[in-house]
């Protein structure tokens, strides 16, 4: 066991218990918009703080482990060996290579992928679209980011007089829904809202489809036929009841559909 082992090891559990809270709650099928975007934002200053603040903890940390089961540590003084690069004149400090070169490029990689896939506009998008949220009555809607959803994401579909009237439209809407709580009486612009935001659990679901195609149909499976495929897909993306399923209770349904030459069981 080397010391390069035992840094790399001690910065993935860092990295890897800010993100491990975040990943779970992103892959549950039903997800709280408001709830997930906290997370994110959470883990993006997770992420920032230990990049700036948590060098000396870790490396405290890593020569300690190193010191107690008698691993060699280099001298943090010291110039780096780089073994690639070694007929370059390399002025470079251990120090410098492990905290600028590999610890903060890890960081940096994480939070690079953490924006690229939730941006500031998608993130904002998401906030605003959680003024359509029918729970409670539509207890969370609000004007204004009703009015910004519509001018700013959706400026195709409403002409400026629209844009303009619409504040009015929302906020007599808002009043009847929200103070007489009659949102069943409105129950077209009901099942509309609750289509809307039901899109985006759609693109969520589809992307685990595919992530479970992936995982399934492989390299020695690539000719497995489109029914097989799909029913292999259902049990791994419902697994939570699959597993409910017993071997036993498979066979019994087998039986019960038609006589068997061969005994199962």
């Amino acid at each position: 066991m080397s010391f390069d082992f035992v840094f790399i090891l001690h910065l993935m559990k860092e990295l890897m218990g800010i993100t491990d809270l975040l990943c779970k709650k992103l892959q549950h099928k039903s997800q709280d918009i408001v709830n997930a975007m906290d997370d994110i934002t959470t883990t993006k200053k997770l992420l920032q703080n230990l990049r700036e603040h948590g060098w000396d903890n870790l490396i405290s940390d890593v020569i300690s482990f190193c010191m107690k089961h008698g691993i060699a540590y280099p001298n943090m003084e010291d110039f780096y060996a780089d073994f690639i690069r070694s007929r370059a004149a390399n002025e470079t400090t251990v120090e410098h290579h492990y905290r600028y070169d590999v610890f903060t490029v890890a960081i940096d990689q994480q939070a690079q992928e953490l924006n690229c896939r939730f941006s500031e506009q998608a993130t904002e998008l998401l906030m605003l679209c959680t003024s359509l949220d029918p729970r409670d009555s539509f207890s969370l809607f609000n004007i204004d980011n009703v009015c910004t959803l519509a001018s700013k994401f959706y400026p195709a579909d409403f002409l400026e007089q629209e844009r303009r009237t619409l504040r009015c439209h929302v906020a007599d809407f808002c009043r009847q829904l929200v103070e007489t709580k009659k949102a069943e009486d409105y129950y077209l612009i009901d099942r509309l809202i609750r289509l809307v935001l039901t899109l985006l659990v759609s693109t969520a679901t589809t992307e685990r489809a595919f992530s479970a195609m992936k995982l399934i149909k492989t390299r020695l499976h690539n000719k497995m036929e489109d029914e097989f495929l799909r029913d292999c897909m259902l049990i791994y993306i419902e697994r939570e009841i699959a597993i409910k399923f017993t071997i036993d209770s498979i066979i019994d349904d087998l039986y019960a559909k038609k006589n068997r030459k061969v005994r199962l069981k």
